[in-house]
């Protein structure tokens, strides 16, 4: 129990950071209505980014031998990067939909 407890008091910033990016993105994407989809993939790949850029952090900041970290942090910026090229090519295909067409 104090290895845990230990271990949250060294990453006590990090723990609000991420508690704090949660209750943003809940705030940001609770309010858009369904009808505002387009914007709303646009907010969340925003989202997303920061979640790479955080992940990349984490990556920079783990010790070599923190393979767990590493890891996560690998993964987060994988999939984070694949939902971010997702989210664009549908938002693209939705913009494509209202276009005149000849």
């Amino acid at each position: 129990m104090s290895h845990i407890l230990d271990w949250v008091s060294v990453h006590q910033q990090m723990i609000y950071i991420v508690v704090l990016m949660v209750f943003l993105g809940i705030e940001v994407i609770g309010r858009v209505p369904a009808v505002l989809h387009t914007p709303l993939m646009s907010r969340a790949n925003a989202i997303h980014g920061v979640v790479i850029i955080g992940a990349i952090i984490v990556m920079g900041r783990a010790e070599d031998d923190n393979y767990i970290a590493l890891g996560l942090g690998f993964l987060a910026v994988v999939l984070g990067t694949l939902n971010v090229v997702g989210g664009f090519v549908v938002t693209d295909r939705m913009l494509e939909m209202f276009k005149k067409r000849k």
